[in-house]
């Protein structure tokens, strides 16, 4: 019996490919008993037909979808940032031994696990994918047809709304500035402006509708500064929050706070340190210069004085900015309930 158990493996690290996933069992002594290479439809079999134990795996594409399908089979299945997991690795660097070390991590008692992603997440979060995608191919095309008209001695005012106010009046006038192929060149780049609008305010609404459909999302949105594209993110991204127990650390999670480089009881912070999702982060800073310049101090109900250079009428400077986006983020923490935590709004006392 006590060889049964011993052969049996307790914890497993998968190291997720794109064809062959490599195995890596232990038992609860911590000997390997397990060490293969299985294809993509294996997996699924072979795990089904082991007794119930945890599997760790880098959180990684198609890492969420194994996650929720092992979960279904009975496994505590877990994922971890695979940064977090180099640590364990030993000698040499192949497959195996990446499984090693991830069967190591899952184990720790300090490991900061990532939560598996429902199915209507991931939908969630390509939508944003995409439209990130195209608001940057917008960018360029806006960016090239400025450079081609400045080459050619004609400027225009900075900001998006007046190159669209002015370029058909520049294209339909016939200067000497600009030749028949360059005037060619911007009309099809236009064309491209135009089609690149209609698929980013296509993706928009449908953003915007499915934010309005969610609960969590319209808590989010209560708070100064958040639309239903930073709470759709953010629902994306972290869920119902149960992996924060409270707000300050989802702050540092998205890189808001100040990076630390502390030794011998000296405390030296830096600029904020720019970790984790650099798109959420960078729609909660837009939201809080959004907040600081055209809302004004009389609104700021929500956030705290100290975020404007302590009450201090000034210009808010990129400083007030990034602790404006630390309260943004700041005011969601985990209230617990008999069905697990949700993610709520927190009152000001």
């Amino acid at each position: 019996m006590s060889r049964k158990l011993d052969n049996s493996p307790a914890v497993i690290g998968i190291d997720i490919g794109k064809n062959s996933f490599h195995i890596v069992g232990q038992n609860q002594r911590g000997a390997v008993v397990l060490r293969q290479k299985w294809s993509r439809g294996q997996v699924e079999a072979r795990l089904a037909n082991l007794p119930p134990c945890r599997i760790g795996m880098e959180a990684c594409v198609g890492a969420h979808h194994l996650s929720r399908t092992l979960r279904g089979l009975g496994h505590d299945a877990r994922l971890m940032p695979a940064k977090y997991v180099r640590p364990y690795s030993k000698g040499q660097k192949n497959d195996y031994r990446d499984a090693e070390a991830i069967a190591e991590a899952v184990q720790r008692p300090t490991m900061k696990f990532v939560a598996t992603k429902t199915a209507d997440q991931l939908d969630l979060q390509a939508l944003h994918r995409v439209r990130e995608r195209f608001v940057g191919q917008r960018t360029g095309t806006i960016n090239q047809i400025r450079a081609f008209m400045l080459e050619r001695g004609i400027a225009v005012r900075q900001g998006l709304r007046f190159l669209r106010a002015e370029l058909p009046g520049i294209l339909a006038t016939r200067t000497n500035a600009l030749s028949p192929r360059m005037l060619r060149i911007l009309e099809d780049l236009s064309a491209d402006w135009r089609r690149l609008d209609a698929r980013i305010a296509d993706l928009s609404g449908e953003i915007e509708a499915l934010a309005r459909q969610d609960k969590g999302c319209e808590r989010l949105m209560s708070v100064p500064g958040i639309g239903p594209i930073i709470s759709s993110a953010m629902v994306a991204a972290i869920g119902t929050g149960d992996a924060f127990s409270k707000g300050r650390d989802f702050g540092a999670w998205l890189g808001l706070v100040p990076k630390q480089l502390s030794t011998g009881d000296r405390t030296i912070l830096g600029s904020i340190s720019k970790r984790g999702n650099r798109y959420l982060r960078s729609l909660f800073v837009q939201a809080a210069w959004v907040v600081l310049v055209k809302i004004g101090p009389k609104r700021w109900d929500l956030l705290r004085a100290q975020v404007v250079d302590r009450g201090r009428e000034e210009a808010p400077t990129p400083q007030c900015a990034g602790g404006c986006a630390r309260q943004q983020a700041g005011p969601y923490r985990l209230g617990g309930s008999s069905q697990g935590a949700r993610l709520r709004v927190r009152q000001d006392q």
